[in-house]
């Protein structure tokens, strides 16, 4: 199976230029609710079979992913997402693990916390253990969640498969790298990375740690592809990295 590990979804636009694409003093559009049929034609002309959905963190919308993803079961898996500095975090993990979704998107950069706080973090990724979530933090080039700082908060929760989003590009790769190779449980998203990068990944780690993310509609299925081909030639080695890792991480088939 082709199973792409990371794209976002939005369903409320709202007022944000980045989501809208709206001119300055221009008004919103009006809300037009999403259509899953965006994605999963540019799933299939791009030959992938599954998909991981998640907010973009502009705003948390739970409810909306839960509902994308018991709709098209067979194609989309969905990640949560929580403000660790909720009074109501753990409930809201629970209730999405309830849901069915087998994953825990962090942003900290949009959600204004540092990655190595152990005050907010340790009872998340704590409940994140007891629910058997996995945990994915954006990690795009930030100060607030580089990759030593994830290393310092997932080195006391073993229990818990934590992925490094865009493999800390563009500044951070050579820490993620490290981070991974030192941590059994870490692993690197490739999605916004250079194909140079997957290279370097690819030759210091091996194929079992590095998961194919598009980031969809960000970038598109079949350009995320293109560069795994180039990057990783063998068949064997690909085929866990476009899909084989991630199944395990999601105990399908197992």
């Amino acid at each position: 199976m082709i199973i792409d590990a990371y794209n976002t979804t939005q369903d409320v636009r709202g007022r944000s230029d980045y989501l809208t694409g709206a001119r300055p003093g221009q008004a919103p559009p009006p809300h037009v609710p999403f259509d899953p049929r965006r994605i999963l034609d540019r799933m299939d002309a791009a030959g992938v079979d599954m998909a991981m959905v998640c907010s973009l963190a502009q705003r948390i919308e739970n409810d909306f992913i839960i509902g994308l993803t018991k709709a098209h079961p067979d194609r989309l898996f969905g990640f949560g997402q929580v403000l660790p500095q909720a009074d109501d975090v753990l409930d809201e993990i629970d209730r999405i693990a309830d849901a069915g979704l087998p994953g825990l998107k962090l942003h900290p950069s949009l959600h204004g916390y540092h990655v190595a706080d152990h005050g907010l973090l340790d009872p998340v990724f704590e409940a994140c253990a007891r629910r058997g979530l996995i945990v994915l933090i954006n990690a795009l080039d930030d100060a607030f969640c580089a990759p030593l700082a994830i290393e310092e908060i997932a080195r006391e929760h073993p229990g818990v498969p934590t992925i490094i989003a865009h493999m800390g590009a563009v500044w951070n790769v050579p820490e993620a790298i490290i981070v991974a190779e030192r941590r059994p449980h870490v692993y690197l998203e490739t999605s916004a990375t250079l194909m140079s990068d997957v290279k370097r990944a690819y030759a210091r780690l091996g194929p079992e740690k590095i998961l194919m993310g598009s980031e969809w509609p960000g970038s598109d299925f079949d350009l995320e592809r293109m560069k795994i081909a180039k990057a990783i030639p063998d068949e064997k080695d690909r085929a866990l990295v476009e899909g084989g890792n991630m199944a395990r991480l999601l105990g399908l088939g197992t």
